[in-house]
């Protein structure tokens, strides 16, 4: 929502997507990918819409192994308290021009077992079937296409908390809903070229076209045993076309990114369905989103050890929604509307020492997000007791972040300490209109009223004690505050960033055999008690004790030895202490105290 997620270069993100803690990224299998990155702070410039608090890139695994020997991988994962089963089955092929990798994914999540005086918690469980191909054909020297499908398939995910299953940790309240299940499905297939050691204008260049369908599916029966279904399809064309270039003024990243939402909602109540209730689902119906972003950023000297990031981009955007049920009249009307936004940022990044790798870096940077089709008609449950009703009429919600930072990535002792603020300007805020509907639940529209700032830091640290132990530290704080209206009543107030996040951090000891083959891992996981919050954070008392989220200290052991060049086997203990708790704004606690199994077999 705030946030990018791209996999192999294609947004995640599509027009329905909602604010607050969504099942969205949740949607790509872990076990299919190779390597992630992270980009910290607004970054619009270079992504466009959504690239608020950063990105982060997913790149899948590629076809491995030697030239005309088949290879695979089976991969286990167990936990006894999280009561989960995953299994994987991947076969990699690698020809002299045409490679290819499949993949099969299995999750089998039981009820989870929370820690020694929560236990059991029932209605938490759910299954979950993968599947991934890609297949990699080099057309000459210079010129790859690759071909790539993924499949994720969910099925009866339980929002617990809003059901009779939740708990009473801590003083919860729980929800009245005898079932609320939600299926959810995700198809992506794409086409890429990629082509590198060009003679012309470009010495690069990146093509990708691709079809995304993600839709969800939502089954509820209330207490009175009224029963009804709702859900979504969209379906998103893709496109981009990447040029880089190096030159005597520096690298050059120019581009375009497009995408076509085609959106079509429901919304079933069977005997008690009204000719309201045909008009939309959960968002609008028969609707289509359009984006496109343009962008350049160049990397160029200042001097020999100084190098300077400069980006400008733009983006716009246009909806039409033809189906839009109006709260006031019950009746059907339309949303057309048309956003674009630019942004720029200016990076740095200085060597202070070739030694080690020390460097100096930070910069200025905007970021914005253009309204979705969840924003401007979105006709549904938001938090616990809310429905959200359409909001037509927004503006683009905007953010300009400043960062400093210094790391060292070479050497005994590697880090990374960095601080940041960033300014909100027109953020899209949910408020109450003094309503309450026939389900008893208060009605929340939006405006562009979120004006505030967010600060804090982030630092991590690598140490190698002997050749074979390393200290490992990380740790993360935040402060934000935004204006809001509490109630219904048209007065603003400022009060501290929805589910903010408490003072978090890790502290690991790891050793590593000489021979690489063995290793053991101790690991803290410390969450400060989340107490500072927001009015609606207040309310929302199936997911947040009152006073807040306690704290947390959570103790993890695990060790992992490899047996010849075919299996990898990984045992231990997570949560020893076997404590209660849960991540600031989760409907579920996390596991108690369980032993934990892994298991990679190469054939």
């Amino acid at each position: 929502y705030n946030n990018l997620l791209l996999i192999d270069g294609i947004p995640l993100n599509n027009s329905i997507f909602r604010a607050g803690p969504n099942q969205y990224w949740n949607t790509v299998d872990a076990l299919s990918l190779e390597r992630l990155e992270v980009l910290l702070g607004p970054n619009s410039a270079r992504y466009g819409s959504g690239a608020m608090g950063g990105v982060v890139n997913l790149y899948t695994k590629s076809p491995y192994g030697e030239q005309g020997q088949p290879e695979g991988r089976l991969i286990y994962e167990h936990s006894d308290a999280g009561n989960f089963h995953i299994m994987r089955v991947e076969n990699s092929f690698v020809g002299k021009s045409t490679s290819a990798l499949i993949g099969l994914t299995v999750k089998d999540f039981g009820d989870v077992e929370g820690g020694a005086d929560v236990g059991l918690q029932p209605g938490t469980g759910y299954d979950e079937t993968d599947a991934d191909l890609k297949v990699e054909h080099w057309l000459d020297d210079h010129s790859l296409l690759i071909f790539g499908h993924q499949r994720v398939n969910q099925n009866n995910v339980p929002r617990t908390h809003s059901t009779v299953n939740g708990i009473d940790w801590e003083g919860l309240n729980h929800g009245s809903d005898l079932v609320r299940n939600l299926d959810q499905d995700r198809d992506l297939t794409y086409l890429q070229l990629h082509r590198e050691g060009l003679d012309g204008l470009f010495d690069a260049t990146t093509t990708s076209l691709s079809w995304h369908n993600q839709s969800e599916e939502r089954h509820r029966i209330r207490s009175s045993m009224a029963e009804e279904f709702q859900g979504l399809d969209v379906g998103t064309l893709g496109f981009f076309h990447h040029m880089y270039r190096e030159t005597d003024h520096g690298q050059w990243t120019y581009g375009v990114d497009y995408s076509r939402d085609w959106v079509s909602s429901f919304l079933d109540k069977g005997a008690a369905q009204t000719p309201a209730d045909d008009i939309q689902g959960p968002v609008a119906d028969d609707a289509t989103y359009q984006t496109i972003h343009i962008f350049a950023q160049d990397r160029f000297p200042v001097s020999e050890k100084t190098h300077l990031i400069a980006g400008v981009g733009f983006s716009r955007a246009d909806v039409d929604a033809n189906e839009v049920r109006d709260p006031v009249t019950d009746l059907q009307t339309s949303i057309s509307e048309s956003y674009d936004a630019t942004a720029v940022s200016l990076q740095f990044e200085s060597l202070l020492s070739e030694k080690n790798r020390l460097e100096l870096y930070g910069g200025i940077s905007q970021g914005y997000r253009l309204p979705n089709l969840s924003d401007l008609s979105r006709f549904d449950t938001a938090r616990s007791g809310e429905f959200e009703v359409p909001s037509p009429g927004l503006d683009p919600e905007k953010v300009t972040g400043i960062d400093l930072g210094v790391r060292r990535t070479e050497g005994r002792a590697r880090y990374d300490l960095s601080a940041f603020y960033t300014g909100i300007q027109d953020g899209i805020q949910r408020f109450p209109t003094g309503t309450v509907n026939g389900s008893g639940d208060a009605e929340i529209t939006k405006a562009n009223i979120g004006d505030g700032h967010i600060w804090g830091w982030v630092g991590l640290l690598d140490l190698d004690m002997t050749p074979t132990w390393t200290l490992h530290l990380d740790a993360a704080y935040q402060y934000g505050v935004q204006d809001t209206y509490p109630t219904s009543a048209p007065v603003i107030e400022s009060e501290p960033i929805d589910r903010l996040m408490p003072f978090t951090m890790h502290a690991g000891l790891r050793w590593q055999a000489p021979s690489k083959e063995g290793w053991g891992e101790l690991m803290l996981t410390h969450a400060s008690k989340a107490d500072r919050l927001s009015t609606r954070d207040e309310a929302d008392t199936q997911r947040i004790p009152a006073g807040g989220t306690p704290g947390y200290s959570v103790v993890d052991l695990r060790f992992g030895k490899s047996f010849h060049k075919n299996a990898d086997v990984m045992i231990g203990v997570e949560n020893i202490f076997d404590e209660d708790y849960r991540i600031h704004g989760s409907g579920v606690n996390r596991p108690g105290r369980g032993l934990v199994f892994g298991l990679i077999m190469r054939f």
